[in-house]
């Protein structure tokens, strides 16, 4: 097992305080003494409290970024592109749930200095989407009537309000809830002319026997 640094040390008590007690009820000594550690090694590894929140949500952005790009430049279709990309969206609900939750409900405390940037880095997650779609719209795979500003806003904030109803426990996976955002989302902006591309993705990805486009 890979012992932990102290900086990951004071993010997982963080989420942990954080979701216990909220953002403004916890303070730097109740982190470091959560961790046995003090509060110098906190402040090596921070400047504050508001440089922790960030990063905090620094950790998942990057994630994002870093997948969707290799999503992009691994596939050469805009739909198979599109595909991987939201698949890589969903993923990091499941793999950083803590931290977005956190964040989410804490990002307003942020300074100003810090808010822009993350707007930065979300506006590079967002053109990478958006160039997908407009490449799609290009070659007649997406629908060219729907405007493509308002389509990524829409994929993106449907996937980001996850964060308030997903459970680890729950009934469905997150690949499962994957494939039903997938579905609706090719079943939404694909073209006739595409269909087909779509429907045999879709079958690569999920057992012949499950519903979705599969069954057209």
């Amino acid at each position: 097992m890979v012992k932990k640094t102290l900086k990951q040390r004071i993010v997982d008590a963080s989420l942990v305080l954080f979701q216990q007690d909220g953002y403004h009820s916890v303070t730097v000594d109740r982190i470091v003494e959560y961790i046995g550690a003090s509060k110098g090694g906190f402040y090596h590894n921070f400047k504050s409290k508001d440089e922790l929140l960030y990063e905090i949500h620094d950790v998942f952005i990057s994630y994002v970024i870093k997948q969707s790009q290799e999503a992009y430049d691994q596939y050469n279709t805009p739909i198979t592109r599109l595909c991987a990309m939201v698949q890589t969206l969903t993923q990091v609900f499941d793999v950083y749930q803590a931290h977005i939750t956190v964040f989410y409900e804490e990002s307003r405390s942020l300074p100003e200095e810090y808010s822009v940037l993350i707007h930065k880095k979300r506006d590079q997650y967002r053109d990478i989407l958006q160039r997908v779609i407009a490449e799609g719209q290009e070659t007649k795979d997406f629908r060219s009537e729907l405007p493509c500003t308002i389509v990524t806003m829409a994929i993106v904030g449907m996937i980001n309000w996850t964060y308030k109803w997903f459970k680890q426990t729950g009934p469905l996976t997150m690949e499962e809830i994957t494939e039903v955002f997938t579905d609706m989302i090719l079943r939404a902006i694909v073209t006739e002319q595409a269909m087909e591309e779509a429907i045999q993705f879709m079958v690569m990805v999920k057992p012949a026997t499950e519903t979705g486009f599969i069954n057209q």
